[in-house]
């Protein structure tokens, strides 16, 4: 009677909120293994002959820097690890979807919605940090003084948007993902799902990827010095 009382709370929204729990406790652990490889230096520096996670993941944080190097410059280290953080999370929720039985937590919009209100803290928090509080808000006024107060309701509006995009996009097309992952492996459980496996990876990398460099936009807007 105590077990049955205890599962009519686990749905479809826990089962999300515990893998994503579980993702984020897997890239920790994860991150502390790597922390103490790299406290050996000469290991480091000299890469391994056989391909390892360590080797994949340097692959990505590589790419990754030198992208925001090509959007914001010599501040991208600065503003790295915040990236770098959400690009990995959400890429691993992402990849959890292809597993049998499995379902992405970027699946429930609360979760995305969660890694957007990060952003979009963070790229305000940057700003005003960056710039100063009466500066930072010139980025709303727009060029000309006489529609400041119009340009000011439309980049606010603008800006409340955004972590609601985020959110959405990131859900619609993992939902979307899942959905047909799902019914071509119950029509066809032999080799289409092999295909559609491998779609999905693309499709996980690809949004992970579009989540990270609309974050790394937002970020250059919010920090880039405006002249009038």
């Amino acid at each position: 009677m105590n077990f049955l009382k205890y599962t009519q709370f686990i749905n479809e929204d826990t089962i999300h909120i515990i893998l994503a729990a579980a993702v984020a406790i897997f890239l920790i652990a994860l991150a502390l293994l790597a922390n103490r490889r790299l406290k050996k230096t000469e290991q480091c520096l000299i890469p391994s002959e056989k391909g390892s996670p360590a080797t994949f993941f340097e692959l990505i944080v590589e790419s990754l820097l030198n992208l925001m190097e090509g959007v914001l410059g010599d501040r991208a280290q600065k503003y790295f690890p915040l990236i770098g953080s959400l690009f990995i999370y959400i890429f691993t929720c992402n990849v959890i979807g292809l597993i049998p039985g499995l379902v992405p937590p970027t699946e429930n919009i609360n979760t995305n919605a969660a890694c957007a209100i990060v952003v979009f803290l963070a790229y305000n928090y940057l700003g005003i940090k960056e710039q100063g509080f009466l500066p930072y808000l010139k980025h709303f006024m727009g060029p000309v003084i006489w529609l400041g107060p119009l340009m000011f309701v439309i980049e606010l509006i603008s800006h409340i948007v955004r972590p609601v995009s985020l959110s959405v996009r990131l859900f619609g097309n993992m939902t979307g993902d899942h959905m047909v992952l799902g019914v071509f492996s119950q029509l066809t459980p032999i080799i289409v799902p092999i295909i559609f496996m491998a779609l999905g990876l693309f499709i996980s990398f690809i949004q992970a990827f579009v989540f990270s460099l609309l974050s790394i936009v937002y970020i250059g807007l919010a920090t880039e010095e405006v002249h009038h």
